[in-house]
């Protein structure tokens, strides 16, 4: 199989193509890796190859609803037994599991065939992709910018055809921030809904949730049907799907009320194309009959970026500890601003703490009050284009003066004095609207509808209901279908 009919193919009619022994598992991956081998150099994607590991799989019985595809797991908490996992870190660059995650298990059997793992940023932090330890990963649309983060290696790998679907994860918009700079449908389930195990009960107090990066809507759901369900021992049970997610996609999703913002929950700007992409949506939603209008949550969008922030440093401080405990690592092994995060976590007294997890339920039930009146909520998915590569970087001067107040156990006075947050939420001046999703556990996706003049995607978000992502499916299967998107591909 040559790549231009590859790339025609999502991973469900990859896998059809197999069942019909048109084409085998091993001519799959032989494409996957020389496209791999012709753009990874430009790209950075796949950090850590296993391609030994899947020629194995190749020549095995390979059973599963996507037998025989090409597929790239996330560089943390996926898990492959005896394949590094160094989340991103020097400082865990000889960590090798023992045991496959539940997540990776899942997917070998789907009979997806794992050929290695994407780039994250350090403990998949930042809504960019450059980790000191691995470098940088840049955006198949434009090789100057960002393709987003945390699961920005598997964006760029599945926007430039590498593979039509990757894993990727999502505790603050890591899904849904990549899938708008790269052109990808990216689904982040309710919490709970993929399990975390065995070596998690959940990542980030439910905020993250695992999940995959796509070309098409019906690979998501898919997936979605093979990942879905608790497992031993799992602190959640969601009442299961009434049907398989992958029929809601050919269901009509009826005629939804749909309320919509542009407005930052932080009060900072929104570049206008991002806001383009709102009302030019608008109009395309009343078009196929849903009622549209303007309006918001009763959420505080500062309140909540402060909760994000704390469970954000206080879980940077416990993996870092963590990751010393595991690894004998010193603090120099991590990247300045991974210090900086985990020594202001370390300063947060445990009643600070759990207070702010206390606001998270106020965050639910107005959200839920909210869709009483309205099935959906949408938003843009991001509030400004893909960064320059290094333009987010924290400057070296910053850091400089940063490093002897931390190292005079000077967090606590930092955090009173209220600059730390201040600076926090400007860092997520670019990124604003995803969070709520991930502190409700409610399922959120970003779909490809709007390209700028300069040819760069960028995605709209739209929200559900706890426990709604048929509803999402059956929308995002109607608008793929209005405004086609597959087959906008890069240059690259």
């Amino acid at each position: 199989m040559k790549f231009e009919e590859y790339r025609k193919h999502d991973a469900v009619g990859l896998a059809e193509l197999v069942h019909k022994r048109e084409v085998s598992p091993k001519e799959l991956l032989d494409c996957a890796l020389a496209r791999a081998n012709e753009v990874n150099p430009k790209l950075n994607a796949i950090t850590i190859p296993m391609y030994e590991l899947a020629e194995k799989q190749t020549h095995s019985k390979l059973t599963g609803p996507f037998a025989g595809v090409p597929f790239l797991i996330k560089d943390i908490a996926q898990h492959y037994a005896g394949v590094p996992t160094t989340a991103g870190s020097r400082a865990l660059k000889n960590f090798v599991p023992t045991e496959h995650s539940e997540y990776v298990q899942r997917c070998l059997n789907a009979g997806l065939v794992i050929f290695g793992k994407t780039n994250t940023p350090e403990f998949a932090l930042k809504g960019t992709t450059e980790p000191t330890f691995w470098g940088p990963t840049r955006n198949p649309w434009n090789l100057d910018r960002t393709p987003g983060g945390s699961s920005g290696g598997a964006a760029a790998a599945v926007a430039s055809g590498i593979v039509p679907i990757a894993g990727a994860s999502d505790g603050g918009g890591s899904i849904r921030i990549p899938s708008s700079h790269c052109g990808l449908f990216g689904l982040r389930p309710s919490r709970g809904r993929v399990p975390s195990g065995p070596h998690f009960a959940e990542f980030w107090h439910g905020a993250s949730s695992e999940h995959v990066l796509t070309r098409s809507v019906r690979d998501s759901a898919a997936m979605l049907d093979a990942l879905h369900g608790p497992d031993t021992g799992a602190p959640f049970h969601i009442k299961p799907p009434s049907r398989p997610f992958l029929e809601e996609v050919s269901m009509a999703p009826g005629k939804l009320r749909i309320a919509y913002s542009t407005r930052s929950p932080l009060g900072l700007e929104v570049d206008t194309e991002c806001i383009k992409a709102v009302l030019d949506t608008i109009q395309l939603l009343r078009s196929l009959g849903h009622e549209v209008e303007k309006a918001e949550p009763e959420v505080d969008g500062i309140e909540l970026a402060d909760s994000f922030l704390t469970m954000y440093m206080g879980q940077t401080a416990a993996n870092m500890a963590e990751a010393k405990l595991k690894t004998g690592a010193s603090a120099s092994d991590f990247e300045p601003d991974t210090q900086a995060l985990a020594a202001l976590g370390s300063a947060l007294s445990a009643g600070e703490y759990t207070r702010t997890l206390f606001r998270w339920n106020s965050y639910a039930r107005a959200l839920g009050k909210f869709y009483k009146s309205y099935d959906i909520y949408m938003t843009p998915t991001v509030a400004a284009i893909p960064a320059l590569i290094g333009e987010q970087n924290t400057p070296a001067w910053q850091q400089a003066a940063l490093k002897p107040l931390l190292s005079m156990k000077l967090g606590k006075l930092l955090l009173k004095s209220g600059q730390v947050h201040k600076t926090g939420q400007a860092n997520l001046r670019r990124v604003p609207f995803t969070q709520l999703s991930n502190l409700t556990g409610t399922p959120s996706m970003s779909v490809p509808l709007h390209w700028t003049p300069d040819g760069l995607p960028i995605g709209v978000q739209f929200m559900a209901p706890f426990a709604q992502e048929g509803r999402l499916f059956r929308l995002a299967s109607q608008l793929e279908v209005a405004k086609p998107w597959f087959d906008s591909c890069p240059s690259i």
